[in-house]
Order: structure tokens, then C-alpha cells, then sequence
């Protein structure tokens, strides 16, 4: 499937960068270990913390593909994580008005990598800079650094829906693989945040939400809406 791989590649690099500075450090505890058996200890407790980020890294950037149902008008989530806003809102960008949203937020232990909830066409993509509050704030997409993505849903001509990913106080990029004007399926990869953070999907009022507060949902696969 297309940008698989992408996600664990971003997580070796992490890991491989961040083996260099430890490796160094230790080393040169190591070889001074006339000073002390305490040198040799912080250069194998240097190592361990290094092995423990890269699990940590590993389990992170996991990327598993989407298990997509099959059904008319679904319209399915774009990130895993928990529900924690469903409301009513204004979204002038993109959706020009009022629209309904739910607010997904995404822990540090949740897959990073969003999906496609619908066949569609990327038709607006937006980068703002901003502030990197707490992801746990469900205001956090008003401050915090994001990027507004528009769909046009193939299947549904003139049905829009948006996509609002959001930094968090740990999550410092994020990283859009779909191109503008690029059309997508349903459950296709498009784009990677890294570490915690939040995704707010707009939709139109036409939309019949599938989701409440508190639920679980997994990117490509939960239903969260449908168009009717």
C-alpha cells in the first residue's frame, strides 16, 4: 500500500541518531574506568536508556495496516485514539461555516500514522504555526501548531471533510504524505505525527456521527459517521 514503511524508516532514523551521542558517552566512560566503577555503571545505564527509547521508538512508529469495512456512505476515523469532543462548531477555512466535529486525541501509546476516512481528493492544506500546549486540551488546535487538510469525497460530490492535526506539548512535527490535489482511498496512510498530539475532523452537517464520547476509535477502520 502506498507510504507504508514510511512511518518505521522516520522511527530507525530516530533511533540510529540518538545511538550516536549514547554510544559516544559511553565509550568514553568506559574507558575511564580508573575513576571509578561508578563511570563504568553510568556508561551501561547510558546504553540501557538507549535501548529502552529505541523499544519505546519501535512501538511507537508501528504502522498496521488498515483493516477498511465495506459499506455505502461510511465515513470511517482518521487517527486512533479516544473521542473526546463531539460538537458543534465554526470551521471558515475549509467546511466555510458551521459544521460538526469530533476531537480524537491521540496518547503517546496510540498509532501515529492517520488514514483516509473516505475515498477523496486532498484539495486544501494549510500549515499554521503556533504554540506546543498540552494535547490534552481539547482547545489545543487554536494555539497549538497544525495543519488543516480539505478533503472532496469522491464518492459523494460536493460532500467536504477536514482534517485538523495538531501538535501537542511533546509532538513537534508533522509530517503530510498526501500531495495536493492527490486522490486517496479509504484507509490509505496520509500523513504521520510524531508523538502525542490530536486530530479534529469537521464534518458537514449532512453527516450522521457514529461516535460518542469516551469511544476508542482505530484510524482507517472505526466508523465515526456517514454520509446519507
Amino acid at each position: 500500500m502506498k507510504h507504508a514503511g514510511k512511518a518505521q524508516r522516520a522511527g530507525m532514523r530516530l533511533i540510529a541518531l540518538t545511538l550516536i551521542p549514547a554510544l559516544a558517552v559511553a565509550l568514553v566512560c568506559y574507558f575511564n574506568r580508573h575513576a571509578g566503577l561508578w563511570v563504568t555503571a553510568l556508561a551501561a545505564a547510558l546504553l540501557l536508556l538507549w535501548a529502552l527509547f529505541g523499544l519505546f521508538t519501535l512501538n511507537f512508529f508501528r504502522d498496521p495496516d488498515a483493516r477498511v469495512p465495506v459499506g455505502n456512505g461510511l465515513i470511517l476515523a482518521p487517527a486512533h485514539g479516544t473521542v473526546d469532543v463531539v460538537d458543534e462548531t465554526t470551521e471558515a477555512e475549509f467546511m466555510g461555516g458551521a459544521c460538526q466535529r469530533i476531537s480524537i486525541f491521540l496518547n503517546i501509546f496510540d498509532v501515529h500514522v492517520q488514514k483516509a476516512p473516505v475515498n477523496a481528493k486532498l484539495v486544501f492544506h494549510k500549515h499554521r504555526d503556533g504554540q506546543y500546549l498540552s494535547a490534552t486540551r481539547s482547545d489545543s488546535g487554536t494555539f497549538n501548531e497544525n495543519v488543516l487538510l480539505g478533503f472532496n469525497a469522491t464518492d459523494f460530490p460536493g460532500r467536504k471533510l477536514g482534517i485538523r492535526l495538531i501538535a501537542g506539548l511533546i509532538a513537534r512535527r508533522i509530517i503530510v504524505w498526501t500531495a495536493l490535489d492527490e486522490t486517496v482511498a479509504q484507509g490509505e496512510r496520509i500523513s504521520l505525527v510524531q508523538f502525542g498530539s490530536r486530530a479534529d475532523v469537521y464534518f458537514p452537517p449532512g453527516a450522521k456521527l457514529q461516535c460518542k464520547l469516551g469511544d476508542k476509535v482505530v484510524g482507517g477502520e472505526t466508523v465515526i459517521a456517514t454520509f446519507e
